[in-house]
């Protein structure tokens, strides 16, 4: 197989590895998987045969979660917590920098002239005017 027909970089969220492979990788035992898995912890997709597949964002995930029990002392109720935490402000992050394009946008917009607009009467009378700007849209919930 040619090498130019391999992905230059495998996508972080592709569920390419089985629940063995993902458990070296996360240095857990496959149960362990199983087990969060059951709690949502880290939900594993599905092969055609019905076996878990894991991507690398899981993997990450995983260690995560093996940092913040085995390190932290935090139990598994309190990493549901977090990982919902975290969850919340990577969407307030991602909200927070398409506001702030478009804001950078306005200014933008606010800084630069309006393109001139002319307009001839029917007696041949030239008139000159700013074209009036849109509104932009802000992004919804």
């Amino acid at each position: 197989m040619s090498t130019r027909m391999l992905p230059e970089i495998m996508d972080p969220a592709a569920p390419v590895f089985s629940i063995s492979v993902a458990a070296t990788l996360a240095e857990m035992h496959p149960q362990t998987l199983r087990q969060y898995d059951r709690l949502g912890l880290v939900v594993a997709s599905r092969a055609k045969g019905g076996g878990r597949r894991y991507s690398p964002n899981d993997i990450q995930r995983l260690r995560l979660i093996q940092s913040l029990s085995q390190e932290e002392g935090i139990n598994l109720t309190g990493i549901r917590r977090i990982l919902a935490l975290q969850s919340e402000l990577d969407e307030t992050q991602r909200r927070l920098d398409e506001l702030t394009r478009l804001m950078r946008r306005l200014v933008e917009d606010q800084e630069s002239p309006s393109p001139r607009v002319f307009s001839a009467g029917a007696s041949g009378h030239v008139a000159q005017g700013r074209m009036q700007r849109r509104p932009l849209a802000l992004p919804g919930r």
